[in-house]
């Protein structure tokens, strides 16, 4: 009863924000992302019989609080469709930044429903386990399915699961990530994001939004895929920066992205900024301008990594303990 998985994080291009259920963590609304490789996260997971109770490891360290709420949320859910009550060991390592925008509770939450799943021996599709990594974080659902995917609205798990929308664009894209580390409160900005009076506005474009980056993808426009993407980034920082908190997550550094971007493309270079809740900067382009868009960025003050298409949450043997 012990398994292995790896997920990738994934980059919002239509992002979900606010959760009309925060126990079952129900989105509002529709929303589209893309899996990012080769960052990852590895997880294993144990049941044991014999042991007193659970043991939540992050990066060497044990998570108290509501971190290790979270993933008790997930784990319960794995012990009801399993129908036991044995306790489990998790560990899991991340390959890149936490907590800085780069999407690590998607992977996180991933991994660990894929990697309880197995150890529970569930037979589960992704779209069925992307319902129990949702109990964890809404996008964890979306980096099951991996690839470009979809997590749909709904009141139960028969309609709140992620599917994978197949584009000929995952072998195109390339994706330089700006890291500019700033910390972020994201649970907390979905908390309050209905209270922005922003977020009516958000609700009723979200709908045809989603629409068009479907056909965007299914049809390859790149340009139209990642102009969306960008335009929502906006959006969403608009809702976020009109809430109570007024939340604010950009840095000058982003900024300093974002234009350096807009004179790529001035220039003709297909290059287009995304951002989640967060200040770390993704910059969509392709395989052929890769590397001018990566020393852009770079000449920016901020390190970079340059990623490609991730795919489904998966099982390895390779186990953490």
């Amino acid at each position: 009863m012990k398994a292995t998985a790896i997920a990738h994080p994934i980059q919002g291009l239509a992002k979900y924000h606010g959760m009309r259920d925060p126990e079952l963590r129900l989105p509002y609304h529709d929303s589209i992302s893309v899996c990012t490789a080769p960052s990852h996260t590895r997880t294993t997971a144990d049941f044991e019989s014999d042991r007193e109770a659970d043991v939540y490891v992050v990066d060497g360290e044990e998570l108290s609080g509501r971190g290790e709420e979270r993933v008790r949320a997930v784990v319960d859910r794995v012990r009801e469709l399993a129908g036991f009550d044995e306790q489990v060991r998790l560990e899991s390592e991340n390959s890149f930044p936490s907590n800085v925008g780069f999407g690590s509770s998607s992977s996180g939450f991933a991994a660990a429903a894929m990697a309880l799943c197995a150890a529970a021996e569930l037979d589960l599709s992704r779209p069925e386990i992307s319902t129990v990594a949702r109990r964890g974080s809404s996008s964890a659902a979306r980096a099951v399915t991996g690839a470009f995917s979809q997590l749909h609205t709904g009141l139960n798990d028969h309609d709140c699961r992620s599917e994978r929308i197949e584009s000929e664009l995952e072998d195109e894209l390339r994706i330089v990530a700006g890291l500019v580390p700033a910390y972020k409160e994201t649970e907390r900005a979905h908390e309050e994001a209905a209270d922005s009076h922003m977020f009516s506005a958000r609700m009723a474009h979200m709908h045809g939004q989603i629409a068009e980056l479907r056909d965007a993808l299914r049809s390859g426009d790149f340009e139209r895929t990642f102009e969306l993407a960008e335009h929502d980034s906006l959006s969403l920082a608009a809702t976020t920066m009109t809430g109570p908190a007024g939340w604010v997550y950009w840095q000058p550094e982003t900024i300093a992205i974002f234009n350096r971007i807009r004179e790529l493309r001035d220039d003709g270079v297909p290059a287009y900024y995304s951002t989640d809740t967060g200040a770390s900067v993704y910059v969509n382009t392709t395989e052929e301008h890769v590397d001018r868009v990566e020393r852009a960025v770079s000449e920016c003050g901020v390190d970079t990594h340059v990623w490609e298409v991730g795919g489904p949450a998966r099982i390895v043997d390779d186990p953490l303990f």
